[in-house]
């Protein structure tokens, strides 16, 4: 199994340019929050649990971002039952909400995950490997970290391998 690394540096070549960094921070989680609402129908009721196809994804989700980092992974767990959470209030609402809620997240989702790329210069990391699906959550997470001050040595490790966030000419020219 590859490593958190290895993942992460893997995803973060097709994702140098600051534009598209900012285009996943608002289209990843769009994506992420769709995918939940309509995979939360089907679903039944049981001992207050909403139990669904996405929930099923999640708890898959879940052990694999934990098997790579227990860290991110508690992070990622927090953020997909959140998910989950307001995927179930939807999905209980009316079936136009639910669809056109759904629907119209993913769509507007992948519009700005395109338009980052078309920034970048290059395709998604998912066309080469489809792990970038799931990695590209995890990414965006270690990406604000980063800019928090968090993980510095596994920064390091990413930039090592892939070089860092280039800057945009109008900001190395000023």
């Amino acid at each position: 199994m590859k490593s958190l690394t290895d993942h992460l540096a893997q995803y973060a070549a097709y994702h140098r340019d600051p534009r598209n960094l900012l285009s996943h921070f608002i289209g990843i989680p769009l994506i992420v929050l769709a995918v939940a609402v309509l995979l939360s129908r089907p679903a039944i009721e049981w001992g207050g649990l909403w139990l669904s196809p996405a929930a099923l994804v999640s708890l898959a989700a879940a052990v694999f971002y934990l098997r790579l980092d227990w860290r991110y992974g508690l992070l990622m767990s927090a953020v997909l039952l959140v998910c989950l959470w307001l995927g179930a209030r939807l999905a209980s609402a009316g079936t136009p909400l639910w669809l056109s809620a759904g629907v119209g997240m993913f769509v507007l989702g992948w519009i700005i995950q395109f338009v980052g790329h078309y920034f970048e210069g290059r395709k998604p990391a998912f066309v080469d490997d489809l792990t970038g699906l799931i990695i590209g959550p995890l990414f965006v997470a270690a990406e604000l970290g980063f800019m928090l001050g968090l993980r510095e040595p596994l920064r390091l490790a990413i930039e090592a391998r892939v070089g860092p966030v280039r800057l945009r000419e109008s900001t190395a020219r000023s």
